[in-house]
């Protein structure tokens, strides 16, 4: 094989870091949002499941477009007046 790397660019390794420093800063932050909205949301076996598994970030779009809670605002209860007498 004269000494040829098995993964060879033309170009040489200047390509891979960009690549490689891209996909870790994708992930990150993918991770870092979907980790912190299971936790908000008490979604415990999605916290559990998001910080194991690593996808490049596959998974955690997915819980992010269709599993995270939409709000963590509680709902205020509004007292109902729902007496028959009319008020004096």
């Amino acid at each position: 094989m004269h000494g040829i790397l098995p993964i060879y660019s033309p170009y040489g390794a200047s390509i891979f870091v960009p690549v490689f420093l891209a996909a870790a800063v994708w992930t990150v932050t993918l991770k870092g949002f979907a980790l912190w909205y299971s936790a908000r949301g008490g979604q415990k076996w999605w916290y559990v499941i998001l910080l194991i598994v690593n996808t490049l970030g596959i998974l955690e779009i997915i819980y992010l477009i269709w599993f995270r809670p939409k709000s963590f605002e509680l709902e205020k209860e509004t007292p109902s007046h729902s007496s028959s007498a009319p008020a004096n």
